[in-house]
C-alpha cells in the first residue's frame, strides 16, 4: 500500500541522503555512476520543500522554485521499494503543490526510469530555461553530470497552459 506524500519532519532531512544514494546506484545498470560527493537532497534547508512517502521515509521528491517555476531538484525511492508506483504517486504530489505553475527538471535523456518516464508524465523538452535553471544546468555540466549521458531539461506545463 502507497502511503500519501506529507511534508518531510526537520528530522527526517538527514536520513533522505541514504535514501538518495541507493537510489543512485541502481543507475550503475545504465553505465553511470555518480562521483562521490553530497546527495542532492542534504542542499535542502526547509522540510517544507521535501515531500516523502512513509513513516520512516521511503521516498522522497526535493523541490524549490526557480524562475517563475516549481522545480524537481531530485525524485528518489529506495530501491528495496521501487516498482510500486510510489515515485509516480510523488510526482502527482509534485504537481499538486505547482498548482498554476509549470514544473521543470534537469534528468537524463535515455535512462529508461528518467527521460522516457518523464515523458509518460506530460514533461516535454524545455529549450528555453530562465536565468536561474539555466545557472543550474551550468552547474550541473561542471559538477561533471553531462559527462555521464546525455542531459534534458524537461517542462510539464500546468492545466492552463503557464
Amino acid at each position: 500500500m502507497i502511503s500519501a506524500a506529507r511534508i518531510a519532519r526537520a528530522a527526517e532531512l538527514p536520513a533522505l541522503g541514504e535514501i538518495e544514494r541507493a537510489a543512485d546506484g541502481v543507475f550503475s545498470s545504465a553505465g553511470i555512476v555518480f562521483p562521490p560527493g553530497p546527495a542532492v537532497v542534504e542542499t535542502a534547508t526547509d522540510p517544507a520543500d521535501v515531500l516523502v512517502t512513509g513513516d520512516p521515509p521511503v521516498a522522497f521528491a526535493y523541490t524549490g522554485q526557480l524562475d517563475d517555476h516549481l522545480h524537481l531538484h531530485q525524485i528518489a525511492v529506495d530501491p528495496a521499494h521501487a516498482k510500486r508506483g510510489i515515485g509516480t504517486a510523488l510526482m502527482r504530489a509534485v504537481f499538486a503543490r505547482a498548482g498554476a505553475r509549470a514544473v521543470t527538471l534537469t534528468t537524463f535523456a535515455d535512462v529508461p526510469w528518467n527521460g522516457p518516464w518523464y515523458r509518460k508524465l506530460g514533461f516535454t523538452v524545455f529549450d528555453e530555461p530562465g536565468p536561474e535553471l539555466a545557472g543550474l544546468v551550468i552547474e550541473e555540466r561542471e559538477a561533471g553530470l553531462d559527462a555521464l549521458g546525455e542531459r534534458l531539461v524537461m517542462i510539464r506545463r500546468s492545466p492552463s497552459g503557464t
